[in-house]
Order: structure tokens, then C-alpha cells, then sequence
């Protein structure tokens, strides 16, 4: 599995890669891997993680913000601030996102308080993101943000977890997968964001007639 943690520049000290070491072993094996085990993937000792984060918690609280750091990276330079051929770029290298899509699974299967607040953080980042591109004329403007945020992080995330429940992941690769899953599904996405999927307004009309959109300040 690749990696697809982008490591900023002078970021190469143990603490980092003790993170990105976690975050591949998060992905592959779920929050159950043990610290000895990150601290052997990362090549330093068991004593040295304790010594940088603490706890497990500790740790894999800056996973998440890392994770969650790549993923609003990605999606503001696809939305916001992309210029030609950079999303065909991504798609030639998406098997790259394989430990991040491996990590936001488990994130969100392990379920509780953890992760709903890793939920939270990603709809509000998807809300901040989507402000960008609306104001960049990217992005049409909603009658409500906060609730199209959520749709798109429900419908999207919601959509690979389902995808994953009926393609296994061969071998353990969840390269291979997101590189099926994103050839299944780039044409019909970007057809439906791209030109709408109704061909007139009434429903939508006849929805707002009955529950009219409260002004947005």
C-alpha cells in the first residue's frame, strides 16, 4: 500500500515518521495495532513513541489532524485552486490515496465519540473548502452550506463504505480497490455535479413552496 501522507519539507524527524508509520499501520490493521508494532514500522523503540505522543490517544489524535490535513489539501486544490489537467493527474495517481481512504475507514468503523468528532472535523473542512470555491465562482451557491457539506461528506464517504462492503478488498490492497471504485464512479459523479441530474426545477420548487430556505447571513 502506498502512501499518501505528503510530508512538508524539514517534516523528517522521528515524530513524523512514528506518524506516518501509525497512520499506514491505522489503515492496514484498524486502532487495535499495537505501539510496538508502529514503533517497529517506523524503525525507533517502543520508549521513543511513549516519549513523542504520550499514549495511543495521544498519537492518534495527530494521525487524525494529519489525515485530515491531507484530505482538505486535496480537495482545495481540486475545488478551489485547479488548474488544467490536475484532476486527471489525481485520478492517474489515486492508488497514492490508498492510506488515507484505508485510514478514513477505519476512522469512521470504529465508531463512538472519536469518530464522530473525525466526522465533524470533515464536514466542517468540506464546508470551509466549498465557501472557497463558491467565492472563486467554482462552485454554484446553496440556500444552506452547512446542510450541502454534510450531504456531500454523508453521500461520499457513505458511498466507498458501501462500495467496500460488496468488492472485499483483494489481498489486503486497497490500492487496487480505490482504483476500481474511482473508475466506477468519476464519469457518473462528475456528470451529475457537473450538469445537474433533473431536467426542470419542479421539484425543488414545489419543496420550497412548503419549506422555504431560510435566508443565509
Amino acid at each position: 500500500m502506498r502512501s499518501t501522507i505528503e510530508v512538508p519539507e524539514g517534516d523528517l524527524t522521528a515524530r513524523a515518521r512514528i506518524r506516518d508509520a501509525a497512520i499506514a499501520r491505522f489503515a492496514a490493521d484498524g486502532f487495535a495495532a499495537s505501539l510496538r508494532v508502529i514503533a517497529a514500522d517506523a524503525g525507533t523503540s517502543h520508549a521513543l513513541v511513549i516519549h513523542h505522543f504520550q499514549s495511543k490517544a495521544g498519537l492518534r489524535a495527530v494521525c487524525d489532524e494529519q489525515v485530515l490535513r491531507t484530505v482538505r489539501e486535496a480537495k482545495t486544490a481540486t475545488m478551489v485552486t485547479a488548474t488544467p489537467g490536475l484532476l486527471l493527474a489525481q485520478l492517474a495517481a489515486v492508488e497514492e490515496y490508498a492510506t488515507v481512504a484505508g485510514y478514513l475507514v477505519r476512522a469512521l468503523q470504529s465508531g463512538g465519540d472519536l469518530a464522530a468528532t473525525f466526522l465533524d472535523r470533515m464536514i466542517e473542512d468540506a464546508q470551509a473548502y466549498l465557501a472557497q470555491a463558491t467565492a472563486a465562482r467554482r462552485v454554484r451557491e446553496s440556500r444552506d452550506p452547512a446542510a450541502r457539506a454534510r450531504f456531500l461528506a454523508y453521500s461520499g464517504l457513505g458511498a466507498f463504505l458501501v462500495y467496500l462492503q460488496r468488492y472485499p478488498t483483494p489481498g489486503n490492497d486497497l490500492g487496487e480497490v480505490l482504483r476500481a471504485y474511482t473508475q466506477e464512479i468519476a464519469l457518473p459523479s462528475l456528470e451529475l455535479y457537473s450538469e445537474g441530474l433533473f431536467t426542470t426545477p419542479e421539484l425543488l420548487d414545489d419543496y420550497l413552496r412548503e419549506f422555504p430556505a431560510e435566508p443565509q447571513t
